[in-house]
């Protein structure tokens, strides 16, 4: 029997690229190939890429260096580098990496089989075409489960919002949602698979289906997907807050397999900033979305993205930030420092404020939301929650899961529980994870 080629595949940043992942490991199967997690194994090597922050290329080029020297020992080594720094790159990358063989831009999987196999002929090439039709869909393969109990579905990509600092109209294209019917199949295999939780996954989720009158919106979306037996739990990523419908809002106290929790970024809590973000919304016109979540649906958790230091930022603005926190009270938030993209119309806001202030701003937002954090999540003790039970933790000698609210578990456990959504009380609120104990099973 001949044996399976080896990939290696290492992803980088948002869910979007993790799904895409998934797509790459199925379309390398069809082809041969069985992928390892030692690079010293593999035969192809492909980084799927991220470029949302700054200097994304730089450290592409630089993580590509140890491939370099292992391919030094071993030149039959297929290295290939795909996401959105190929995108924003493309032939560029081949001249300055002439070790790599392929360059996939984010709408170009569908071309990647081929890639290889030319590669595998001695060939390099380089495809970042946009394919901006919502056709393109259908040249991607379906998620596989492989006995997971979680997966992301795609229902759209790109994004026509244009906000000031982001980059992701220019490397993933514009706003395209794939039709409803081509959701559903795909959900409704990966239930029959054994999957239990899906993730609808998009730039911007809330304008799904906004360019077809004759397709369902967003929240007739999420109730067609609520009616495929096997669907135990529902979530979605992203959300832009201008797009959040009250239609959508209500879906939170309407569907009871959708997951009270929801990534909702503000970015800042000042309106200066907020409009010079070209973001589309108030500070009053978020947290008015904010309230009628709370209301809707009260155990809902939030998580959100804030970045410090944009351009005009100053600290009264930054305080304003920081009063959006404690007023939201988010359960997490992923906070950065700002920075300039190529081709955004923020790369050329002047910038005054020195780093170290941005620095230290950036200290104080993220100490304040450790405590809330942990406040938290010591706020669940004793409480019972139901939890998706996903498999072994990271350790191995405990199972993981995820409450509805996305707070992650540990508690003692057969594995064989994985898939299945149980009454678990919390036992402890640590800073990072909550620990359980199931109840029955």
């Amino acid at each position: 029997m001949k044996q399976a080629k080896k990939l290696y595949l290492e992803t980088f940043g948002c869910q979007m690229n993790v799904s895409d992942s998934e797509k790459i490991v199925t379309l390398m199967k069809g082809i041969g190939y069985a992928q390892t997690a030692d690079a010293s194994h593999a035969d192809l090597v492909l980084l799927n890429t991220c470029s949302i922050r700054a200097k994304a290329e730089q450290k592409v080029y630089g993580h590509l260096g140890k491939f370099k020297a292992m391919k030094a020992g071993k030149p039959g080594l297929i290295i290939g580098v795909g996401g959105c720094v190929a995108q924003q790159e493309g032939e560029k990358l081949l001249k300055k990496a002439p070790f790599v063989n392929l360059v996939f831009g984010t709408h170009n999987l569908h071309l990647l089989q081929e890639m290889v196999s030319d590669a595998e002929g001695g060939k390099r090439s380089s495809e970042t075409d946009f394919l901006d039709d919502e056709k393109r869909f259908d040249l991607f393969p379906l998620s596989e489960a492989e006995g997971g109990v979680t997966r992301f579905v795609t229902v759209m990509q790109g994004c026509d919002n244009f906000c000031a600092y982001c980059i992701v109209p220019h490397v993933r294209g514009r706003e395209i949602s794939r039709s409803a019917a081509k959701v559903v199949e795909e959900v409704t295999a990966l239930a029959a698979a054994g999957v239990t939780e899906v993730t609808l996954l998009g730039q911007n989720v809330n304008s799904y289906g906004s360019r077809n009158p004759d397709e369902p919106d967003f929240p007739e979306l999420l109730k067609l997907v609520a009616q495929i037996d096997g669907i135990e739990r529902i979530r979605f990523t992203t959300s832009h807050p201008k797009d959040m419908s009250q239609r959508l809002i209500d879906c939170f106290a309407e569907i009871p397999k959708l997951a009270p929790h929801i990534h909702l970024p503000a970015q800042s809590g000042s309106d200066a900033v907020l409009e010079r973000m070209n973001r589309g919304y108030s500070r009053a016109e978020y947290l008015a979305k904010v309230a009628a979540l709370k209301a809707a649906c009260p155990t809902i958790q939030f998580t959100g993205d804030i970045i410090v230091g944009f351009p005009g930022e100053d600290e009264a603005a930054f305080q304003d930030t920081l009063a959006l926190m404690e007023e939201v009270e988010y359960a997490d938030l992923f906070s950065f420092i700002y920075s300039a993209r190529p081709g955004t119309k923020a790369a050329d806001y002047a910038d005054a404020t020195a780093h170290a202030e941005k620095q230290g701003r950036l200290e104080r937002l993220q100490a304040l939301q450790k405590k809330a954090t942990l406040a938290r999540n010591e706020s669940f003790v004793g409480s019972v929650q139901q939890v998706l039970i996903e498999g072994l933790s990271t350790s191995g000698e405990s199972l993981f899961g995820r409450t509805g609210g996305n707070r992650g578990i540990i508690m003692d456990g057969d594995p064989s529980l994985a898939g299945r959504v149980l009454d678990v009380r919390i036992t402890e609120g640590l800073q990072t994870i909550l620990k359980g104990e199931i109840l029955h099973d």
